[in-house]
């Protein structure tokens, strides 16, 4: 602090100047969010292509550390790729595709050429394609089902029959540029627009500066392979580690139609199980826009409303045998769910021992079927064991006994070939065992979309006539619930003649098309709707709909479906929330009931008042995380290896860049201000004293 003449506390100049420098940083932060949107214009909507890694390779999409950044090009036929590949003069080039150029044939092109393109943004259309789409594989899981060269050469690589003739792979390749899908919507226009401004070459003529780029964020932590990501995860030794990549997982759901003493895991029961199965998962080419309306959907709503139909007469009638309903997660990946089961059912880890197993019953997709046929897929291989083929005979006839009155026909193909991919693949992995596996197709898949972003409920037919409310629409029957609802009484029918119920029965067993209907819109159109709000704790209900939403490392299929199977299947006792809270926190202590008490924040069925009841039912979860994660084994060819990388950052902006010699142009006008200002600061404090001299202080000066 200096002080004046007249003993005044003041400020020097050189402090004057410094203040204001400081302030004039603090009103730039102030103008720099305003300035920021005048540069760019985020894009809302968008969701990537990421990394996936397994035991060899890796696969996916991915940006630099600090985003790719191209010249925006709007690819309008596959003859325009030239401009990108070989004459644009301003590369890199960040491509926009309509949903038609989204074939193998461009995006190899465009992955070849990677030295000139920063990106692929890919317009995802209102309404599906007309020809199908696929970027899976034409044989999936090919190598971690039951048909390898040991168990059957014949019958290895689907040598026999390509299940997914349409599968392009692309899901499959790895590239070196982020791709992302945006909707059709306000963002794509902004961006159509600004190419047609700026970027568009008219007449031949080469388009001036400035011109409108694209940066796209996605950049993945992990490279190379599941078995690197993995030990760079265990040599971080940090306080709070920060993880490369993680396992695939989720859980499984499963219920009893009896209750299945869970203490003694591995211990032989007296009676014998039969396993009604369906897959809970789908996948696209982006993360996270998985509908699986086909591929997924359809078989775990059938198997969820048999569920539902048989719960009163297990109860009044309890067959021989018990049913057990178990939902696969991770089945995309290699079987990760059902290898899961099937390994801890062998380790003596499962409530159920793989001896105990008496058949399989698999529901896999049957939402689209012609002329009301399904059609019954069994493995020829463990046929040939006699015991096997006896009763694989006996389920085939029972679920045609089951089909009789119904609009729905089974039959068997007329010819010798494997199974589909299925779950059911990685029992006959473990041993020979009766079973089934229910199709709406006789040989290579229906399904025009599998495993893609199509598979939804348009494919699906889950229409609704227009001018309908969310809820009116929740309650409507469609000609699809119809037709699933009668699958589900099949299915119901069948499983109980399986389990040794009698077959005077099964006219009172019938599916509900309404519990059909409102489980294909939640999963399908709106899972934030009243009815799933009234099946789940309220804690959660806020949650629903929100996209890539995990509950503690549940997925939100998942736990919907938990507590759809804990609703449809147990029974609802008169106790309080807190009474039924404490016999759940008993039984997760001590392990030492039967039954799985749930208490339900919720709304009762067919009540419109909010208010707490308790469901008592035998539904469990289980580890859907494969077994190499466990073995530390990430080399396994017997189990699923597949990590998925951690990032970020995902996100996109346009903006105009200026040309190189401006921006050279620029930054050398920016250098030489900035080596005269340090001149001038250089001389100026050096001749301070002659600069800002005061004269001398009287000596009696005082503060």
């Amino acid at each position: 602090q200096e002080i004046y003449q007249n003993g005044t506390p003041g400020i020097t100049l050189p402090r004057q100047l410094l203040m204001c420098f400081f302030l004039s940083l603090s009103l730039a932060g102030v103008g720099c969010n305003s300035v920021e949107k005048k540069i760019y214009v985020h894009l809302n909507n968008t969701v990537p292509c990421v990394r996936l890694l397994n035991a060899t390779h890796q696969i996916g999409c991915q940006s630099s550390l600090s985003g790719n950044v191209g010249v925006l090009h709007v690819l309008e036929s596959e003859e325009n790729l030239d401009w990108v590949l070989k004459t644009g003069p301003n590369p890199p080039y960040l491509v926009i595709l309509e949903s038609p150029l989204f074939t193998r044939p461009i995006m190899m092109k465009l992955k070849n050429g990677s030295s000139r393109v920063a990106g692929v943004a890919v317009v995802a259309p209102n309404a599906n394609p007309p020809k199908g789409f696929s970027p899976h594989t034409t044989c999936p899981n090919e190598n971690t089902g039951v048909y390898t060269e040991e168990y059957d050469p014949a019958f290895a690589h689907c040598n026999v029959t390509m299940w997914n003739p349409l599968g392009n792979g692309l899901s499959y390749e790895e590239y070196d540029f982020p791709i992302f899908s945006m909707k059709d919507d306000n963002d794509t226009q902004i961006i159509r627009q600004c190419y047609l401004d700026h970027n568009r070459a008219v007449n031949g003529s080469t388009p001036q500066y400035p011109l409108c780029a694209m940066q796209l964020y996605s950049h993945m932590s992990a490279v190379t392979d599941t078995a690197t990501c993995m030990r760079r995860n265990d040599i971080n030794f940090s306080i709070s580690p920060e993880m490369v990549c993680d396992p695939l997982g989720d859980y499984n759901v499963w219920a009893s139609t009896r209750p299945i003493n869970n203490t003694a895991k591995g211990h032989k029961m007296f009676e014998s199980v039969v396993i009604a199965a369906a897959r809970l998962d789908s996948r696209s080419f982006f993360f996270d826009i998985a509908p699986g309306a086909e591929s997924g959907v359809s078989g775990f709503v059938t198997l969820l409303a048999a569920a539902q139909a048989l719960r009163n007469a297990t109860q009044e009638a309890q067959p021989n045998r018990t049913i057990l309903y178990t939902f696969f997660q991770g089945e995309t990946f290699d079987y990760i769910g059902s290898s899961r089961m099937v390994y801890d059912m062998q380790s003596n880890q499962f409530a159920v021992d793989l001896d105990n197993v008496h058949s399989v019953l698999e529901i896999g997709q049957v939402g689209l079927r012609a002329d009301s046929k399904l059609w019954l897929h069994s493995d020829p291989v463990s046929m040939k064991n006699s015991s096997v083929n006896n009763e694989v005979r006996k389920l085939i006839v029972n679920l045609q006994t089951a089909s009789r009155g119904l609009n729905v026909s089974v039959e068997e193909p007329g010819f010798s070939q494997p199974l589909p991919p299925s779950s059911f693949q990685r029992f006959l992995r473990a041993r020979p065992i009766p079973g089934v596996v229910i199709e709406d197709h006789q040989s290579a898949f229906t399904n025009r979309f599998y495993e893609s972003m199509y598979d939804n409920a348009e494919y699906l037919n889950v229409s609704y006539p227009t001018n309908m409310t969310p809820e009116e629409q929740l309650e409507f029957v469609t000609e699809t619930a119809k037709a699933l609802t009668e699958v589900a009484t099949m299915v119901a029918r069948a499983l109980y003649i399986q389990a040794g119920g009698a077959e005077t029965q099964l006219s009172s067993i019938n599916a509900d098309p309404q519990t059909v209907t409102r489980m294909l819109y939640g999963f399908l159109v709106r899972t934030n709707n009243s009815w799933f709000q009234q099946l789940i704790p309220s804690d959660l209900a806020s949650h629903l709909g929100k996209l890539g939403h995990t509950f503690l490392k549940i997925s939100e299929p998942t736990l919907l479906v938990q507590y759809l199977l804990a609703n449809l299947t147990g029974s609802t006792p008169n106790i309080t929330q807190d009474n039924c809270q404490n016999q759940r926190e008993d039984e997760e202590d001590k392990e030492s009931k039967h039954v799985r008490p749930k208490a339900l924040n919720t709304a009762p069925p067919n009540s419109t008042q909010r208010e707490g009841y308790c469901v008592r039912s035998t539904v469990r979860l289980s580890k859907a995380l494969s077994p190499a994660f466990d073995l530390r084994d990430y080399t396994s060819t017997n189990f699923s290896t597949w990590t998925e990388s951690r990032w970020k950052s995902i996100k996109g902006r346009i903006f105009l860049v200026a040309s190189h010699d401006l921006e050279m142009l620029t930054l050398g006008v920016g250098v030489g201000v900035l080596i005269t200002s340090l001149i001038l600061t250089y001389v100026i404090s050096s001749k301070a004293d002659m600069l800002f001299s005061a004269g001398r202080e009287p000596a009696n000066a005082t503060y």
